[in-house]
């Protein structure tokens, strides 16, 4: 199910987050994903020669380094309509429950609801 509304406090922080850790690295997208304790992970892109990395693969990175075995929620601040096929296959994996893709200005693009 897709909604743009009822945003909750908790997943318009994961927003700002995202917006944030984007603009500090000039990077092309940024994410912030909850786990199922609450805790909070955020990443943006990683283009190395060596290592490429969307930005939710990063901040699931992170959270998988942390323990984390599920998502409350995941956000991709990005210019993208929708999250591509590999970043799908993270959200599916972390059983996620909430995907929030917002625009580059942090305007809810999509909400699903899983």
């Amino acid at each position: 199910m897709t909604d743009t509304t009822n945003l909750g406090p908790e997943d318009a922080k994961l927003i700002t987050l995202a917006r944030a850790s984007r603009a500090r690295n000039a990077a092309a997208e940024g994410a912030a994903v909850r786990d199922e304790t609450g805790r909070t992970y955020v990443a943006t892109t990683v283009s190395l020669p060596s290592l490429r990395l969307s930005a939710l693969q990063a901040a699931v990175a992170a959270a998988v380094s942390g323990e984390a075995t599920a998502l409350e929620a995941a956000v991709i601040v990005t210019g993208a309509a929708q999250p591509t096929e590999n970043d799908r296959a993270v959200l599916d994996d972390l059983k996620t429950r909430t995907v929030v893709i917002a625009a580059l200005d942090g305007v809810p693009a999509s909400i699903t609801r899983r």
